[in-house]
């Protein structure tokens, strides 16, 4: 009778715990939600439930006489999804090298990648900056992108390196025993078991940039050129500025793209163990 109240009183605090984690975390959430159909401008009267809920917010972010959103979301979807496409495919590649072959410089090559993921990029805005200068890459996506795809190669090869070296290497062997060369190996055997892990780098790649605003601001000056970070903090940021519930109904359309894009890779978070591993 002790051991079942024991287990009634555990699972009682676990549940009280996980309601009060989910209330701090919904709050602001439902908050913001609340604000952006709120009527008027200032936050100071919103509420989480509106009275008098309109859509006028939402409506001035789509009008392109009033807003520019709809081009900084393209901006930001263009930029995200570039660097998640190139980052996938250069982490692949590079962790898939560190797990499967020995040669000269691994090691240093490691522990060089485990120091620079140490290493926030804010941390090395001047340098970002000047490099960007000396490329005439500066207000350009194209150098934008090439940042971001730099500063996850580091953390996310050693994430996918450990992944990779959990597949047992005998795979490899048998494969290349049947006359499979390296490429079809890494495409066809590898790449299939791995799907988890790409997932999760694919996420982490295009959430990035898609909320960055550090860098954003630092390398783009043209108005027509801005992500949504740094175009919704110039809606408020400007002289005079006080759309503050339209910079939250803003707020809240930027998580729909990694909404979506979490519940599309979703089923590979706890699948593909098995994938590709049986001979065709």
């Amino acid at each position: 009778m002790g051991m079942k109240r024991r287990k009634i009183i555990r699972l009682t605090l676990s549940y009280i715990v996980i309601l009060v984690v989910a209330a701090i975390i919904m709050y602001p959430l439902l908050w913001v939600i609340g604000s952006s159909f709120n009527p008027g401008q200032s936050l100071s009267g919103s509420k989480m439930i509106p009275e008098n809920a309109t859509l006028a917010h939402y409506k001035e972010l789509f009008d392109p006489d009033q807003s520019d959103y709809l081009r900084w979301y393209w901006n930001s979807l263009k930029i995200s999804t570039l660097t998640m496409v190139l980052s996938v495919i250069l982490v692949s590649l590079t962790a898939y090298s560190f797990s499967r072959y020995r040669f000269i410089g691994r090691k240093n090559g490691l522990i060089t990648f485990l120091i620079l993921q140490m290493i926030p990029n804010f941390a090395a805005l001047i340098a970002i900056y000047v490099l960007g200068l000396l490329t005439k890459l500066i207000d350009t996506h194209l150098g934008l992108i090439l940042v971001y795809v730099g500063g996850f190669i580091p953390m996310n090869t050693w994430l996918m390196k450990g992944y990779l070296d959990t597949i047992p290497k005998e795979l490899d062997e048998s494969a290349r025993i049947d006359g499979a060369g390296h490429l079809r190996i890494f495409w066809q055997i590898i790449m299939p078991l791995a799907k988890p892990i790409i997932a999760v780098v694919a996420l982490f790649t295009f959430t990035g940039p898609f909320a960055d605003f550090i860098l954003a601001s630092v390398l783009l000056r043209s108005k027509e050129k801005y992500t949504l970070a740094v175009g919704l903090y110039d809606l408020v940021a400007k002289q005079f500025g006080s759309e503050f519930t339209t910079f939250a109904a803003g707020s809240v359309l930027i998580a729909l793209p990694i909404a979506i894009l979490f519940l599309s890779f979703q089923k590979y978070f706890v699948s593909g163990l098995t994938a590709g591993g049986t001979k065709g």
